[in-house]
């Protein structure tokens, strides 16, 4: 990860493209503090699978018809 001042990005704004390709990340900062960080963008994000999280969560004891319906009662 290459560090660089905000001077320095203006600078190299036109070859900053090379940048993110030799260095990966590029953090900007101000002053001594980190105010940007500029990653290339990736390809296409991956759609997630629904079917995945539905199968990673813990399954309930009680169906959530019957958690509604007590609910429902109890007001």
């Amino acid at each position: 990860m290459k560090k660089m001042t905000v001077r320095e990005a203006r600078q190299a704004l036109s070859r900053l493209d090379r940048v993110l390709e030799e260095e990966g990340e590029v953090t900007i900062t101000r002053h001594g503090r980190a105010v940007a960080r500029v990653v290339p963008v990736s390809g296409k994000r991956a759609i997630p699978s629904h079917k995945a999280l539905r199968e990673s969560m813990p399954r309930m004891r009680r169906g959530s018809g019957r958690l509604v319906r007590e609910d429902r009662d109890a007001r």
